[in-house]
């Protein structure tokens, strides 16, 4: 799967006329019509509204209009994101009869920045627990991850150049490093939830999923920014750099701090995750980064717990007016969630909201000296497809809050589709 066009590469090539939008899109849908009956990563596919906007975009490059890096650029879109005229069904059959009547914030900004809008991608129920029919492109006996399963099971087999997902626990990070691609979780309130059905409202992160950092890049400066709409938005300038007119993605190690959280992390890590780690630290090294152990905070032994909490009392909270009559239509694993939440006190909530507050403040002072911190993405390779998989190392930076980036840097499992 290595040969797959990105978006860096891509976004240069159409800027320079060596390639159309409706080249990228007939590559996007030829891999989507060979490996979409046995993948599953779509819930729909909009052929005739992509090579409608591949045209026109195709027309605005030629006329010498370049809306910038994501210019014809083909994307999936997690199906809880509302994008107007169609079902935003997120994984329900309760939402069977949906039609969204507009588009979400994250979907205005990619329509501005010359985005095609390829179709939906399959998420878990309600971006929750319960597994989805989404195959992992790598090993269809293992899971793709949840809940963002067909966002990252769709660029890792190039149905798409990027797609946008979204993490309340690990949805971001764990599907992207289950099917060997990259995922972003911006900090919170980078990126407006507007128009997406929540699962958690002081824990959902929508971001993008590529299959590099740069791609990743490219798609967060266009979608980050404030919206007085979303109660949680952060008002701070977009501040993502692209080079003018170029997409890079050079790397400078040189003068780099990185702080390895060793304590859990690398201690329950499996021993193929761990090495996976020691090999891209060094390399990191040998780049010119300074690399030291960092700590956690005592607050750190109970982040697990508060974190399930609010998400639980939270999803209770949206799902209330429906979910004591038909219980039935609710997967078991989300159902299981708005039980814990229905029954949670209000005390605990609370102290778990203050929790959340205080391990956000300790650990911005674990990152005073560091440009960064560094953890493996999950604690081992895909498990099998009864679970999505646990999101115990992706958890704590979405209670805190804090961006996070997954990158592929080793393969460890056998490779068994015939996918080239």
């Amino acid at each position: 799967m290595s040969q797959l066009p990105t978006i860096v590469a891509s976004a240069n090539e159409l800027r320079a006329g060596r390639r159309t939008p409706m080249d990228l899109v007939d590559q996007c849908l030829d891999l989507i019509h060979r490996f979409e009956p046995r993948v599953r990563a779509w819930v729909s596919v909009d052929e005739a509204g992509a090579r409608a906007a591949a045209r026109r975009l195709g027309d605005e490059l030629r006329a010498g209009r370049w809306r910038g890096p994501l210019h014809g650029i083909p994307l999936g879109i997690k199906d809880i994101v509302d994008v107007a005229g169609w079902p935003t069904r997120a994984g329900s059959p309760l939402r069977e009869e949906h039609v969204a009547q507009s588009d979400a914030t994250i979907i205005a900004r990619l329509r501005e920045a010359g985005a095609i809008l390829l179709g939906k991608t399959v998420t878990t129920e309600f971006a929750s627990f319960d597994p989805p029919p989404t195959q992992n492109p790598w090993d269809p006996e293992r899971t793709p991850g949840g809940s963002s399963s067909g966002s990252a099971a769709a660029v890792a087999l190039g149905m798409c150049l990027g797609a946008i997902g979204s993490q309340t626990g690990g949805s971001i990070t764990r599907p992207a490093s289950y099917c060997g691609v990259a995922g972003c979780k911006p900090t919170l309130g980078r990126v407006s939830s507007t128009g997406l059905v929540p699962l958690s409202y002081h824990l959902d992160h929508p971001g993008p999923i590529a299959r590099t950092v740069g791609d990743l890049a490219a798609i967060l400066a266009a979608i980050a920014g404030y919206d007085a709409a979303d109660a949680v938005s952060v008002d701070l300038p977009n501040d993502i750099e692209l080079a003018a007119g170029q997409v890079t993605t050079q790397f400078e190690g040189n003068g780099l701090r990185l702080g390895v959280l060793e304590r859990y992390f690398m201690e329950v890590a499996s021993p193929s995750v761990r090495e996976a780690v020691r090999h891209s630290l060094d390399a990191l090294r040998a780049a010119g980064a300074t690399i030291a152990t960092a700590p956690l905070p005592v607050s750190f032994a109970d982040v697990h717990q508060h974190h399930r909490r609010i998400m639980a009392v939270e999803a209770a909270h949206e799902h209330r007016a429906i979910f004591p009559s038909r219980r039935v239509q609710f997967g078991p694993n989300i159902a299981n969630l708005l039980d814990e939440g229905l029954a949670a006190s209000a005390i605990d909530y609370a102290a778990s909201l203050a929790h959340r507050q205080r391990f956000r403040r300790e650990m911005l002072t674990v990152l005073n000296g560091f440009d960064a911190l560094v953890t493996p993405a999950t604690a081992d390779t895909a498990p099998d497809k009864r679970t999505t998989g646990d999101p115990k190392f992706n958890s704590p930076w979405s209670h805190a809050g804090l961006p996070t980036v997954a990158f592929p840097c080793a393969l460890a499992t056998v490779y068994r589709w015939p996918c080239n």
